[in-house]
């Protein structure tokens, strides 16, 4: 009996992540017949890069929110490290590869930078809990975004030059080229980000997530979430699988940053690219679509994202609908009633599947 049941439920697991990367495969194919019907204006089509960069970000974010169980408000600091390391370094080899190589490789950079920033920074912040870790992991945004904003690279034949006070004072040769310009950041980065490499991404993010929550190290860290004595007690490593789900986070919104970059003919550290008001809107994405669901903050940043253009004819009430979504997805999500609908309907979903295979 045992047997059986544990087999249902892996059966469950599965079907659950296949309806979910379906959900992304299926948005993938609506938008590619729109597009080629000639059904979408240039203004939505210019949203679909970013759609993808915030579903990535809920995504991840929901890791370290809903899986981990911890408040961070610092993943735009973490979008805007990758942001800036694969910018960086496709602005230099520009050229001196193939660019899908080249922008594979900056993917990489991105996610690698934003991942050890993701293990320094949780070192000693994760000792940290609730608003103490949610208002120094925003210092820890603010602080890179500002950094970012001062500093200046050059490059000439004689290598890199680095300051903190001006272009002027990189003394570059006369062959020699400022790559980080201070808050007017960087120019003339490759134009590679898609709708079709950000969806590739995003099942690839989603592959990495929701494996690890369906894992033996997945499990250590909800149990880690859920109780942390008692997690402790059994010999669980707290500091370890705390560091696995902050910087895997980390790294994923690193990709994110990159995509961000490729999508833009000029990167600037500002505060609405990446400040505090982003983080926040990211955590918007992830409590809107149910801590610890990711299907939900897959659907809670399409939506969202999507439906101020949506409704830009009704000019009027674009912001009293945008409102009433608002609060109607928070009630679905967090009302008991509707809790308990849901729980009903998947109960009664599963049972009918299991009495059906009994059948067979």
């Amino acid at each position: 009996m045992n047997k059986k049941n544990s087999k249902f439920q892996l059966n469950k697991t599965t079907k659950s992540n296949f309806i979910t990367y379906l959900l992304v495969i299926a948005i993938y194919l609506i938008v590619q017949i729109l597009l080629a019907g000639g059904h979408m204006s240039s203004l939505m089509e210019g949203l679909l890069v970013p759609l993808c960069i915030y579903v990535m970000l809920a995504v991840s974010l929901n890791l370290t929110v809903g899986i981990l169980g911890e408040l961070s408000l610092g993943h735009a600091g973490f979008m805007c490290v990758g942001a800036f390391s694969g910018a960086f370094f496709s602005k230099c080899m520009q050229g001196a590869m193939p660019d899908g190589i080249r922008f594979l490789l900056a993917l990489m950079i991105g996610a690698v930078v934003a991942g050890i920033f993701g293990i320094l920074i949780g070192i000693p912040v994760l000792r940290l809990k609730g608003d103490y870790l949610a208002i120094v992991t925003l210092a820890f945004g603010e602080i890179i975004k500002n950094l970012v904003n001062v500093l200046y690279i050059g490059r000439d034949k004689n290598g890199f030059h680095f300051s903190m006070k001006d272009s002027i004072s990189l003394h570059l040769e006369e062959d020699g080229e400022v790559i980080i310009n201070g808050a007017q950041g960087i120019t003339g980065t490759p134009h590679d980000a898609s709708f079709t490499v950000g969806i590739i991404l995003i099942l690839i993010s989603l592959a990495i997530i929701l494996n690890l929550i369906h894992s033996r190290d997945g499990r250590a860290i909800m149990s880690i979430r859920d109780n942390r004595i008692a997690a402790e007690s059994v010999g669980i490593h707290i500091t370890k699988y705390k560091l696995m789900a902050f910087s895997i986070s980390a790294a994923i919104a690193g990709v994110a940053g990159v995509l961000y970059a490729h999508n833009l003919s000029t990167l600037t550290a500002l505060p609405k690219n990446f400040g505090y008001n982003m983080s926040i809107m990211i955590l918007v994405y992830v409590v809107l679509g149910g801590i610890g669901n990711i299907r939900g903050s897959i659907i809670s940043a399409v939506v969202l994202t999507l439906l101020p253009e949506l409704l830009r004819g009704l000019s009027d009430y674009r912001m009293l609908i945008y409102a009433i979504v608002l609060i109607a997805m928070m009630l679905l999500n967090w009302s008991p009633k509707a809790i308990e609908w849901k729980e009903r309907v998947r109960e009664k979903y599963f049972s009918g599947l299991k009495f059906k295979k009994g059948v067979k």
